[in-house]
């Protein structure tokens, strides 16, 4: 009997020793991306892979990752942090692909700019679909990003479904229905360039006019772009900012400004926590080369995703003035052949708002203005004065305003060595 007990005591014991080696020898496969088929109505013959994290939320919110022209939706699952991000907070990321010729996504015809009109639209929402009925995903948390290609089709996605989409995060974009077409082309070259140059009024029609009688939430938005991009220049991101400020019935005047790392200046519209329904990134430097560097943490944050509880608002210090004169002015170009681009931030240093405002300053010689955005300017070459337009006059203490124009140049790219807010000089960062 003794025997037979240490017998059956020490097979215990060996066989607890097995289960423990293969445990630890065998740890939890990591979560990988995986390609749907069949996953509904697909007009454009998208393909979609998804990205499941093992750590998956009960009722998980979705992202939808928009590649850009060239790549595909494994190229951005690799070459971005997103799947990373749902590892961390549990939610689920899809990553259509284009397939037509030049894999970029159809942002020009009349069908993708409209709610349920064809086209890739269709297809991409199809993949939400798919995600909330076979993976529990929750409708109430949908939300977007991409990059270029991605980042137009971000802003087409946010016009066309604003009853799907909760918010978006566009890099590089353009602004929704910039790169109409009526002529079968998929490129934009006006757009492209930044000629194209609406009223806010204009642009919010555009985004109000693809769901016509839609009267419920509009989506957040979140906008990156780099100074010197020459793929979808600078001039973009102001006029995506005058459309879904106007979208959202704000004021293009920020009501929050700051700089998060030393190239960015981040603007908020509508409040000052990461719940604002508008905010902007504009990247001092940058070309067409977004995202990078910790922004994909940032998207996530806009969105609500890294906490317990999605789109609760974090907390933001409130801007105080800056000390040490009445405004300071960031000038930045971005110069080709015989044209530039000019990006301007007024900052008022002072500790009383700014009710109106005109800054004057040379430009170089040789430079001559040809259009402007949140400003006018005149006259156009030599001494000019940028005045302020109906709905940005005010500029409160340590608040900013931007504006921007473009020129051509004759060879000279010099930028103007000093600037004048109402008789007062200002500091130049």
């Amino acid at each position: 009997m003794r025997i037979t007990t240490r017998v059956l005591g020490a097979s215990i014991a060996a066989a607890m020793f097995i289960i423990a080696w293969l445990t630890m020898a065998s740890p939890a496969s990591p979560a990988s991306l995986t390609e749907v088929t069949n996953f509904g109505t697909n007009p454009s013959g998208l393909r979609m892979h998804l990205y499941v994290p093992n750590n998956v939320a009960a009722r998980p919110p979705i992202l939808v990752a928009v590649h850009y022209c060239t790549g595909s939706g494994p190229a951005f699952y690799s070459g971005t942090e997103f799947a990373s991000l749902a590892d961390r907070y549990g939610f689920i990321v899809i990553y259509p692909s284009a397939t037509r010729s030049g894999a970029c996504f159809d942002v020009s015809s009349p069908q993708a700019l409209k709610h349920d009109g064809g086209s890739d639209p269709v297809g991409i929402v199809s993949m939400v679909k798919y995600v909330e009925q076979h993976n529990n995903g929750d409708p109430a948390q949908v939300y977007v990003t991409g990059a270029s290609s991605g980042g137009m089709m971000t802003n087409v996605l946010l016009g066309d479904y604003p009853d799907v989409f909760k918010a978006g995060a566009a890099f590089m974009g353009v602004p929704f229905g910039c790169f109409a077409t009526t002529d079968g082309s998929g490129w934009n070259s006006a757009c492209a360039n930044g000629t194209i140059i609406k009223t806010p009024q204009e642009w919010g029609d555009l985004v109000r006019g693809a769901f016509p009688g839609y009267t419920g939430a509009r989506p957040r938005m979140q906008l990156w772009h780099g100074t010197e991009d020459a793929t979808l220049r600078y001039p973009n991101f102001q006029e995506e900012i005058k459309q879904w400020t106007n979208v959202h019935g704000l004021s293009q005047t920020p009501t929050f400004t700051d700089h998060p790392q030393s190239t960015w200046t981040r603007t908020r519209y509508g409040g000052t926590g990461t719940n604002v329904a508008v905010e902007g990134v504009s990247l001092q430097g940058i070309g067409h080369s977004l995202p990078q560097g910790g922004m994909a943490a940032s998207v996530i944050q806009f969105f609500g995703l890294d906490s317990g509880s999605p789109g609760s608002p974090a907390p933001t210090p409130t801007p105080t003035p800056t000390p040490g004169g009445a405004c300071r002015v960031t000038y930045t170009m971005n110069t080709w052949n015989t044209g530039f681009t000019a990006a301007v931030t007024i900052t008022n240093t002072s500790a009383s708002p700014i009710n109106t405002w005109a800054l004057t300053f040379t430009l170089p010689s040789g430079q001559t203005v040809t259009s402007a955005w949140n400003a006018t300017i005149s006259p156009t070459s030599g001494q000019v004065t940028a005045r302020n337009v109906s709905y940005n006059g005010t500029i409160a203490a340590g608040a900013s305003t931007n504006f921007g124009f473009q020129a051509t140049h004759s060879g000279n790219t010099g930028k103007p060595t000093a600037f004048t807010l109402g008789g007062t000089t200002c500091t130049i960062a």
